[in-house]
């Protein structure tokens, strides 16, 4: 089985890929850490995930000035109550893969890493102590723990269908460019420096502040005749917003039956992975295979 997926982007892990143990302690581990259809391994990462957040938590609560005042203490004995366990748990997803120099190396395996990492380098580099935040990023196994085949399965649809649009939306964005190039320049002719819209650069970041219909009201039009162009922007942006979205849904409906949804049952016989949900039997030695349980 491979990590990743054709369009590149990092699904949930698959955990064949970094080699299973044959037998032992290290089976019994790997099962627990990194197969989702075991209750244990359910549990565990249910645990893992109410972990991660409690910790971002704490480095969120930390930032407020008065919390961190009156309970800094408190907050600093968690954070290392939390890299301590995510240390740990690191450690023991290395030990107990057949090829853990690939794990390590791999999206999660540098994301775990980077997930005790800052608490460290804050000892010497107090400033690092912030990228603590990136340990979020773990909470993309939550779709391996809730077993939401269909989601993710939707999820490469839409990758999908986002590469093979790809080049109508930059014939797409090309026409939005020149749209806000020539707006832009025309309301730095019609407006100028009196109105605030000292340079061409300036008055194209207002166009693409109207087209976007975001509004930030910095920089707005006096004149009637500015106006009437920034009416005409309004629309515009408002009109084709819509086009991208047409374009990835045409994709999606013509690429919608061309996906088969992924499957990470593991056989408990051969330790062959990859069987379909509606699988009875082992497609490598036909042993019975255990029945599917949805979350």
């Amino acid at each position: 089985m491979r990590q990743g997926n054709e369009i590149g982007s990092p699904p949930a892990i698959e955990p064949g890929e970094f080699g299973r143990p044959e037998g032992g302690w290290r089976l019994k581990l790997y099962k627990v850490i990194f197969e989702a259809d075991t209750r244990a391994g359910r549990r565990f990462d249910e645990a893992l995930i109410v972990a991660i957040l409690l910790s971002v938590a704490v480095v969120l609560l930390d930032s407020v000035a008065d919390i961190s005042r009156d309970h800094g203490a408190a907050l600093d004995a968690l954070e290392w109550f939390f890299t301590l366990l995510f240390t740990v748990e690191y450690l023991a997803r290395l030990a107990c893969v057949r090829r853990p120099a690939r794990y390590a190396t791999s999206f999660f395996g540098i994301v775990d890493l980077l997930a005790v990492l800052p608490t460290y380098l804050a000892i010497v580099f107090p400033p690092t102590h912030a990228l603590i935040d990136v340990r979020i990023l773990r909470l993309l196994r939550i779709f391996r723990i809730l077993k939401l085949s269909a989601y993710i399965g939707e999820y490469r649809l839409l990758g999908a269908a986002i590469a093979a649009s790809r080049r109508k939306i930059m014939v797409f964005l090309s026409v939005v460019l020149m749209i806000v190039l020539i707006a832009g320049t025309l309301m730095y002719i019609v407006e100028g420096p009196a109105g605030g819209f000292t340079t061409i650069p300036t008055a194209v970041y207002w166009a693409i502040v109207t087209m976007t219909t975001v509004g930030y009201g910095d920089i707005t039009p006096h004149t009637p005749l500015g106006r009437i162009l920034a009416s005409l922007m309004m629309l515009i942006g408002w009109g084709i917003l819509a086009v991208p979205t047409g374009i990835v849904t045409a994709e999606m409906t013509a690429q919608r039956f061309g996906l088969k949804l992924p499957a990470t049952r593991t056989c408990q016989e051969c330790l062959s992975e990859g069987h379909d949900a509606d699988a009875r039997y082992c497609k490598q030695c036909g042993a019975p295979l255990p029945d599917y349980v949805r979350v």
